[in-house]
């Protein structure tokens, strides 16, 4: 077929049709550019595709951000130029005041000695190297990877922590300054990279050495040595090293003297640079395992710290490095004007107190004398200023502040916080009776604590094994019965009284406040100015707020910043007045009676840590609260000590030498000012009156074992018909001697020895009760059988009292 013939159909009829001179509107209408040929516009993008940037914007993202990177960073290097040591490296000291602008107290000089890195052995280096940067010598100046590390483990909530190598952080020391901001971090970086170029590893090394801070004052490792053992750095061990070493991470926070409760965050420092010193083979692994923590000495701080100075100055420190407003190295870099909330005239009065009525009683004959230690607080309620403060018998002989240590229970100054909370949650007994200050409870010595699912097998012995039998809360607070605030701890929940101790201002992280019955006696250790942060809560009518010892700070002529202190009802009023309306009758003729010589309206609260080593006394008026304790520690050894003996006494009790320097304190403290009357909105129905088993009294008739519990009891799961009270009766009173008399029961025994009271050979009268025993008029002949029969309290129990 010839080409003549062939005709083939366009597939564009109207391309087909259009003439030659519409070629390009041809090409325009199929996409292509006008004027142009052979090339196509790309399809606009649909659907999901248009969500996502294409290569060519990614690629153009990633180009122009390496441009601003590689530009800023020649730009940085060029303009940052290492600038001349700052003022920081030569530190000034800080002048403290009292709130009406007299001196208190400068920090003293700077303890700076610089060595030789040629006199720093080996070890002593490799143990910096170890807790600091393991790479310091094989690695850049900067270590990129691990400052953004850090930056992402400080947006991530994991809190905030450095990335910085050795040479970053002695520009920082050196050059800069410790404020942690952008713009300082962008100089640190550049003038780091700088210096690397300049100087040597072992000269930046050296630098750091002598111009790290490890605490107590000292600049450098030489003055730290001689700070924390007494000795030049050629002289120092290993552990002694690594110890130092663990100091550049938390200089004050880690010193096992001035804060023995720190000492476990310490020694897990400790072994990480030992550990580290390993893994790098800088250290034996056998050397390694009998390598025993070295105990720094006592620090020595200078004489112008004496007396109460030190002390002060201290607390001051931490709570301006504990609240973030001040970081500790730019705190100890100096040049701060700090106005403190202390007042002059009751710090005076609170030395004179403390000398009078403990200092003076002591005896250089007595050898138990020799480890009295006394520590107090005061704190206004309303502003939340710590007025006073007494730390110890002088800074420069004894460094650690017994007000602020937290290592000695806090004893039975813990059981208002029970009643608090059993008043905030409208707590019942296990047989459901409302607990107010009227509420009965069972004193029995070692009684057993009940739950609702019976016995938990907690028995706590009273203050001389003091059987009590049934009594109100009242008098079980005035006379600090422990079997009773178990108990009651036991009803409200332990969980529940935790939470109203810390929300009245001890601290959650308290050692040993655990939510068990035993939390009633106070064995945890929280500080005195903790203490005296809860009572002042409760006299603030239940709104908390952190105490302050900081009224002002300025640096250079600019004020610094300091938190709002703001308050806020942690704790309703009716339960913390109701728990104020029932301390009235400790002070008034209960175990804290000697603080009535304040001479104003008062309530306390007494307390005694284990085995009598630390004596309480806590209390508070209208205006101010007040905490003095006095503890028991070998100023040698530092172990604590029981009080027995000392001060000639035979015990040393929270009524005693606490309760009488709290009155003389208070008494002088607010000796200008008009006395103030508590005005207290108790909880309704507080002060009714209520008898035993009015709703089904639990009754003991002698100690519980969880596999002996008397039949006139009424079990906690199973309580007595509300229906059928027992008939009221008084509570039990201590015997005459010779003579063990029982206490009221429901229900008697005819034979003394057992329920009726009375031993073998004394005359035994049986408490009188409901249903006495039938022998119980002939048992006057031999003693074994109760006069009358019944009687709650056993005979041998009574015989027990009769010597109290």
């Amino acid at each position: 077929m010839s080409d003549e013939h062939q005709t083939w159909a366009p597939r564009d009829p109207s391309a087909a049709s259009a003439s030659p001179g519409d070629d390009e509107g041809a090409q325009g209408a199929q996409g292509k550019a006008p004027g142009k040929k052979g090339r196509t516009k790309r399809p606009k993008r649909t659907g999901w595709r248009r969500l996502f940037p294409t290569w060519r914007m990614v690629l153009g993202s990633v180009l122009v951000a390496g441009l601003l990177l590689v530009g800023g960073f020649f730009a940085g290097y060029q303009l940052v130029d290492i600038p001349a040591a700052n003022a920081g490296a030569d530190a000034q000291s800080n002048v403290y005041f009292y709130k009406d602008g007299t001196v208190l107290a400068r920090d003293g000089e700077v303890n700076r000695e610089k060595v030789k890195l040629s006199q720093v052995p080996s070890n002593v280096q490799r143990a910096v190297l170890a807790a600091e940067d393991r790479d310091f010598y094989n690695q850049p100046a900067v270590d990129v990877r691990a400052m953004f590390r850090a930056g992402w483990n400080t947006v991530t909530g994991k809190g905030k922590q450095g990335g910085s190598t050795i040479t970053q952080q002695y520009v920082k020391n050196y050059y800069l300054g410790q404020e942690r901001t952008v713009v300082r971090k962008a100089k640190e970086f550049f003038i780091a990279i700088k210096l690397n170029r300049e100087q040597s590893k072992d000269q930046i090394f050296e630098g750091y050495l002598n111009t790290s801070y490890f605490g107590r004052n000292a600049y450098g490792i030489q003055a730290a040595a001689q700070a924390y053992y007494g000795k030049n750095v050629e002289d120092l061990t290993t552990a002694e090293a690594a110890y130092l070493a663990s100091l550049l991470n938390a200089p004050s926070a880690y010193d096992v003297v001035a804060h023995p409760d720190s000492k476990p965050a310490a020694l897990s420092r400790w072994n990480y640079v030992l550990d580290g010193m390993v893994k790098e083979g800088w250290l034996d692994s056998g050397e390694r395992s009998t390598t025993e923590f070295p105990v720094p000495g006592e620090a020595k701080p200078s004489t112008g710290l004496s007396g109460q100075r030190g002390y002060l100055v201290q607390a001051v420190e931490q709570y301006l490095t504990g609240n973030g407003i001040i970081d500790e190295k730019t705190l100890a870099t100096g040049g701060h004007r700090i106005t403190t909330t202390l007042d002059k005239k009751k710090q005076d009065a609170f030395v004179a107190a403390v000398k009078n009525n403990v200092m003076k009683k002591r005896s250089d004959d007595r050898e138990p004398d020799k480890n009295v230690r006394v520590g107090g607080a005061s704190i206004v309620p309303e502003t939340g200023e710590v007025v006073a403060m007494y730390g110890g018998v002088d800074y420069t002989q004894q460094y650690v502040n017994n007000a602020t240590r937290r290592d000695y229970q806090v004893g039975s100054t813990f059981k208002p916080f029970v009643f608090t909370s059993a008043v905030a949650n409208d707590s019942t007994t296990q047989d459901g009776r409302r607990i107010t200050p009227e509420t009965y409870y069972d004193g029995t010595n070692k009684r057993t604590v009940q739950g609702p699912q019976g016995s938990t097998g907690y028995d706590p012995a009273n203050e001389d094994d003091v059987d009590y039998g049934q009594i109100t809360v009242r008098t079980a607070t005035d006379k600090s019965v422990n079997a009773v605030y178990a108990q009651m701890a036991q009803d409200v929940g332990p969980e529940k009284v935790r939470d109203t101790a810390v929300a009245l201002g001890i601290p959650k992280t308290t050692p040993d406040l655990t939510a068990s019955p035993s939390i009633a006696l106070g064995p945890a250790t929280a500080s005195v100015l903790d203490l005296t942060e809860a009572y002042a809560t409760l006299a603030n009518h239940g709104r908390h707020g952190p105490y302050t010892l900081v009224d002002k700070v300025t640096k250079d002529g600019t004020e610094i910043e300091l938190p709002d202190r703001k308050t806020e009802q942690t704790i309703s009023r009716e339960a913390a007045d109701t728990t104020t309306a029932l301390l009235r009758s400790v002070v008034e003729g209960g175990t804290g009676s000697a603080a009535q010589a304040a001479g104003r309206p008062a309530v306390g609260k007494t307390g005694t840590a284990e085995e009598d080593k630390a004596a309480w006394f806590a209390g508070y008026t209208p205006d101010l609260a007040t905490v003095v304790a006095v503890m028991g520690q070998d100023p040698d050894s530092g172990t604590q000590t029981p009080l027995y003996g000392a001060l000639g006494l035979d015990r040393v009790n929270g009524g005693g030498a606490p309760a009488e320097t709290w009155a003389a304190y208070t008494e002088a403290a607010l000796r200008s000012s008009p006395a103030q009357e508590f005005d207290l909105r108790t909880a309704p129905g507080s002060d009714e009156p209520q008898e035993p088993g009015e709703e089904g009294t639990d009754t003991i008739d002698g100690p519980d074992t969880p596999d002996d519990t008397d039949s006139s009891s009424t079990s906690p799961s199973a309580p007595a018909d509300p229906t059928t009270p027992s008939a009221p009766t008084a509570p039990a009173t201590p015997a005459p001697p010779g003579n063990g008399d029982g206490g009221t029961g429901t229900s008697g025994d005819a034979t003394g020895g057992t329920d009726g009271g009375g031993e073998t050979g004394d005359t035994g009268d049986g408490g009188t009760g409901t249903e006495g025993g039938t022998d119980g008029d002939n048992g006057d002949s031999d003693g074994d059988t109760g006069a009358l029969g019944g009687g709650l309290i056993e005979g041998v129990r009574g015989a027990r009292e009769q010597g109290e």
